[in-house]
């Protein structure tokens, strides 16, 4: 099994427009979760903590922008990138959703390739393994592409379970996750998993990341979960 693949909020009331993006999306391999108002996407984005949000800035009764204020004032959820989508091509109106916090700002009628391109570009920042990038964290190495770890040169053997563990908190290095969120990320939000078995695969990952000496670089967050560092 390979990384756990992105999910993506679509939030868009016209429906066809919704369809294209969901299809296109799909296609491509992601996890795709769809809202048709901003009162629907801020529940969305609380219950499924999307890796990241298309945005229409014209939305029946919330509208975009204020969905955008409030995602980013959420200090659970800023990191989470949002592309927005809008009609108004002015450059006054550019400025103020990427004021408002949006990462990207793309003017309808949009290309689905370019747009496409644009939410690679975001999770290649915010997701790069999924991305197939390589990322290190101090003497460790992970290539996504090629599905190989390195730690002070030396390749690691790791399974599956224990590589997509350890891509989730080289991600994001220092950051605590619970771990409901690393059962969420590491084997899928459909999946049902005992949380004791993420202590089982911690362990199992910290042995082989220590096979050739070094200190333990995964640490254990009492009554909570675990970070890298």
């Amino acid at each position: 099994m390979s990384v756990q693949q992105p999910c993506v909020l679509v939030v868009e009331d016209e429906g066809a427009q919704r369809e294209v993006l969901r299809y296109n999306l799909e296609a491509e391999g992601f996890t795709v979760v769809v809202a048709e108002s901003g009162d629907e996407a801020l529940l969305l984005v609380q219950e499924e903590r999307p890796d990241l949000v298309v945005l229409d800035w014209m939305l029946p009764n919330v509208s975009g922008i204020e969905i955008c204020r409030r995602i980013k004032a959420d200090p659970e959820m800023r990191n989470i990138p949002i592309i927005m989508l809008s009609a108004r091509s002015e450059e006054s109106d550019r400025v103020r959703g990427l004021e408002t916090g949006a990462d990207d700002y793309v003017v309808k009628p949009y290309s689905v390739v370019e747009l496409m391109a644009r939410l690679r570009t975001q999770l290649r920042r915010t997701r790069p393994t999924t991305m197939g990038e390589r990322i290190s964290y101090e003497d460790i190495i992970l290539d996504a592409a090629e599905h190989r770890v390195f730690r002070a040169g030396r390749p690691l053997h790791l399974g599956p379970t224990e590589f997509r563990l350890l891509a989730t908190l080289m991600e994001k290095p220092g950051r605590v996750w619970t771990r409901e969120q690393l059962l969420d990320r590491v084997w899928g939000r459909d999946i049902y998993v005992d949380t004791r078995t993420i202590d089982v695969h911690v362990g199992r990952l910290r042995k082989v990341l220590m096979t050739h000496g070094g200190e333990n670089p995964v640490r254990t967050v009492r009554g909570t979960g675990y970070a890298l560092g």
